[in-house]
């Protein structure tokens, strides 16, 4: 509201020894003109001047008219230094003498100075005393602090820095798991039970233009897809098990660092274009102690990779550690999240310190591919070089019991902030894992580290950060045909968008939370379905929804499916549903780099009347590890609303849409190939409302229509395409 210079200090009238002439007319007239509280002026001779045997005047007091103050306070707000022509024409209207306007502005200004004062004693008294406790509670984990060879007392002196600061860590964290569980303690009676719930910061709203994210994503026990069994199998840590869990937490973020910075011998560097591979026997030597050797059946991934991408650091570890924010922007990789406990919320109002009990599924975009399930700790962490970093490790040696397919070694990312909102992001992902139920088709890509690799999480992050920053973009040309120039109308729309995605990405892949029938035979390609019951949800049309997909191999590359997928030119060349009739874009909103990131609204122009004034939305989206083309029929009614900048979130959708991945590396040995190299593996994937009764019972004659349309999709497809590239 006021600028700095507004505070400037005026001590004119106490700086005797440095008068100029200006300061020493002030002097006199303070005799004539004295101001109470910035609206009284009183004029009165000094003691000194007045005569002992005349009778003392009167002092007279000027109060100045509510008028007065309002238009000195409007003019304040404007300039609250006015120069001698402004005060003398201030003055003029007000009737007022120029010098009670600037003795007026003078109390308000020493006015507002001394209420900043205030302020800032305030704020720094409290800065004070949190410094004090926070010294307070260094000082006694040093004092409690043990030898780590003998156990007993040690002296300040035979720890190193790090290892002090180690252990100060520690007991930080342990005086915050005591304070939450004696908080639950008091109010439920007993030892801390742990409910699935949000973590920190869930319903803050990452203000980029896009909206909160995750408001859709958050997949939660029984939700729509059916039983959420590791979501409500796993329960969170036992009070035993947390200080465990905080040593293993703080040891998984000293290998991160590591394995993040650290070259050769730990990392082999690669030949041409391939990736580097990480070298066992170094690992092992170095990092001996961790979750323990590589259990019986399991099989090492490890991947590093690193990016520079146009989001702050501090939006970055936000998301990173918001459950529903990271499954929302990762929704291609995470088709389930969920913060079973958080242990600690962080120091000085981020997320320092946080540390939280999670589970995830990471998957692949096709039903043939099953998905990795993970229960494990995430912290996060700031550095002194200006560096966070998040970094995830299994909790599964805590539950001996259970027989896990995957688990993670530390796996993260070192977040380092650069200049103008960008951060550069080094990423590691280091897994153990049993994927022989991996279908044949899909094992080339598991194998060559591209399907759940650094790369992918990197190349993710990267187009959606993109997606945000094109969201917030100003620069948009109103003349422009096709584009929506209102930031209203995009925020809306890219909202509906983003649902849309999230909404085809968690239902294509192989999640436990729902389970695909196949119809018919063994081979790769055949069409697998499920069905789910859609009641009271805003966003999806109420009735039993009935879902399709399969995966197949095409000979030609990535990219040329692609383009052939998202141009509306080439529609009705495979979309059946069109009915042959012409397809035109009505707007398009870039969202990145690449011409293929972008958001397009359809009309499908059909000689059937009753689909005449038929829209589709569709989202393309593509990175050097995929691309997906993903599409929904929408209400016209209902988009005007969008387009005007109302809320998207109902607007009934039911997306379809492809999935598109490079087969794995090329004929060059090792090489990760780039989209446009080798062949695809493309998955296509319909929802369709076969009964708007959700209570119906589904026929044998709606699963064999959507059968027959998924199936005569993919001959069209593979034929155009296959012309295409004759």
């Amino acid at each position: 509201m006021f600028q700095p210079n507004m505070f400037d200090s005026h001590h004119h009238l106490l700086d005797l020894g440095h008068k100029s002439p200006e300061n020493e007319l002030d002097l006199i007239r303070d005799d004539e003109y004295e101001s109470k509280s910035g609206t009284d002026i009183m004029e009165a001779p000094s003691g000194d001047d007045q005569d002992p045997n005349q009778r003392p005047k009167k002092k007279r007091y000027h109060r100045h008219t509510q008028h007065q103050i309002q238009e000195m306070e409007s003019f304040f707000k404007e300039c609250p230094h006015p120069d001698d022509k402004q005060r003398k024409e201030l003055g003029r209207r007000l009737g007022l003498e120029p010098l009670q306007i600037k003795f007026w502005f003078q109390n308000k200004r020493t006015q507002m100075k001394a209420q900043h004062e205030r302020h800032e004693n305030t704020q720094l008294r409290s800065d004070n005393d949190k410094l004090r406790a926070e010294n307070v509670r260094y000082k006694e984990a040093l004092s409690n602090a043990t030898c780590p060879n003998c156990g007993g007392p040690a002296a300040i002196g035979e720890m190193s820095f790090d290892e002090q600061h180690l252990r100060i860590e520690n007991a930080r964290l342990r005086e915050e798991i005591d304070r939450i569980s004696g908080i639950a303690a008091k109010y439920v009676g007993k030892p801390m039970l742990t409910y699935p719930h949000l973590s920190p910061g869930a319903s803050r709203s990452l203000d980029l233009g896009v909206g909160n994210f995750g408001s859709h994503a958050s997949i939660s026990a029984g939700e729509i897809y059916g039983a959420a069994d590791l979501l409500r199998s796993v329960s969170g840590p036992s009070d035993s098990e947390k200080p465990m869990i905080i040593e293993l937490a703080v040891a998984a973020m000293e290998e991160l660092f590591r394995m993040a910075q650290t070259g050769e011998p730990l990392w082999i560097p690669g030949t041409g274009n391939s990736a580097e591979t990480l070298n066992e026997e170094e690992y092992m030597r170095t990092f001996p102690r961790g979750i323990g050797p590589k259990p019986l059946g399991l099989k090492s991934e490890a991947s590093r990779e690193s990016t520079v991408v146009i989001m702050n650091h501090i939006n970055l570890v936000e998301i990173l550690m918001d459950a529903n924010q990271w499954s929302s922007v990762f929704s291609s990789i995470v088709s389930r999240a969920m913060t079973l406990e958080i242990l600690s919320t962080g120091v000085a109002g981020n997320y320092n310190g946080a540390l939280q009990v999670m589970t995830a599924e990471f998957q692949v975009p096709s039903p043939l591919v099953p998905t990795r399930e993970n229960y494990f700790v995430r912290y996060c962490k700031h550095h002194s070089d200006g560096i966070w970093a998040v970094v995830d490790v299994s909790l599964d040696n805590l539950r001996p019991t259970s027989i896990s397919r995957c688990r993670r070694r530390p796996s993260g990312c070192l977040i380092q902030e650069l200049p103008n909102g960008y951060s550069k992001v080094t990423w590691v992902e280091h897994v153990e894992v049993d994927d022989r139920a991996v279908h044949s088709i899909y094992k080339t890509l598991v194998n060559s580290g591209l399907a759940f690799g650094a790369r992918r999480w990197v190349a993710t992050l990267d187009r959606q950060c993109e997606r945000l920053a094109s969201v917030m973009a100003n620069n948009i040309t109103a003349g422009e045909a096709g584009v929506i120039s209102s930031p209203e109308g995009r925020k809306s729309m890219l909202k509906l968008a983003e649902r849309m995605v999230i909404s085809f990405c968690t239902g294509v892949g192989a999640s436990t939370a729902h389970t695909w029938t196949t119809l018919s035979g063994s081979g790769a390609d055949d069409v697998r379905v499920m069905t789910r019951k859609s009641i009271d949800d805003p966003g999806r049309p109420p009735g039993i929804v009935l879902s399709a997909a399969t995966s197949f191999w095409l000979p030609v590359p990535p990219k040329r499916v692609f383009d052939f997928l998202r141009d509306e030119n080439s529609r009705s060349e495979w979309d059946i549903l069109s009915n042959g009739g012409l397809v035109q874009e009505m707007a398009h909103i870039a969202n990145g780099r690449d011409p293929g990131n972008s958001v397009s609204l359809l009309r499908v122009n059909s000689s059937n009347s009753s689909q005449s004034n038929m829209l589709i939305l569709q989202e393309s989206c593509t990175d050097s590890t995929g691309s997906y083309v993903i599409y929904a029929p929408v209400d016209i009614v209902a988009m005007n609303v969008v387009l005007s900048g109302g809320d998207p979130d109902y607007v009934a959708l039911l997306p379809s849409g492809f999935a598109i991945l490079p087969n794995g590396p090329s004929n060059q040995a090792g090489e990760i190939p780039e989209v446009g190299s080798g062949g695809s593996l493309l998955t296509v994937a319909f929802q369709i409302l076969v009964d708007s009764v959700p209570t119906a019972k589904l026929s044998l004659g709606s699963v064999a229509t959507v059968n027959s349309l998924i199936k005569c999709t993919v001959e069209r497809i593979k034929g155009a395409i296959m012309a295409e590239s004759a």
